[in-house]
């Protein structure tokens, strides 16, 4: 099945920066407390509202690891008697959290300066562009 196009539409934007941003959140929510993958996607979802939703996060884990920034924590069997692989930050990984938190906000502060040049919220610029 090909890859849903998202190129050329507003909701490219949300998929880009989810995709940006998507090593900073499973090393924020591992810094709240040791977490298996699942764990992390649905708490990501629930303190989103809903709005970020992964369907893996294999991908990011995988790299992390390799960097040493996280590292495998236990391993637990489930009532459903599947094995849980529960993943922690290392110190490597709350330091290169912190850059990232710092260089996500230095971003976004940024194009929230240069989107408020012209004076005018974004309500603004579509009010006037539509009159």
């Amino acid at each position: 099945m090909p890859a849903k196009q998202t190129s050329g539409k507003a909701e490219g934007i949300r998929e880009g920066l989810k995709k940006a941003t998507t090593e900073m959140l499973v090393l924020f929510m591992l810094r709240r407390k040791p977490m298996y993958t699942y764990e992390m996607m649905s708490t990501i979802e629930e303190l989103s509202e809903g709005k970020i939703v992964f369907n893996t996060l294999y991908q990011a884990i995988y790299r992390l690891q390799k960097f040493g920034y996280i590292r495998e924590s236990g391993k637990v069997v489930s009532e459903e008697n599947r094995v849980r692989i529960y993943f922690a930050i290392t110190e490597s990984g709350q330091k290169y959290l912190d850059e990232l938190i710092e260089q996500y906000r230095a971003t976004v502060s940024t194009i929230d300066r240069v989107l408020a040049s012209d004076g005018k919220s974004a309500k603004e610029s579509r009010d006037v562009q539509t009159a």
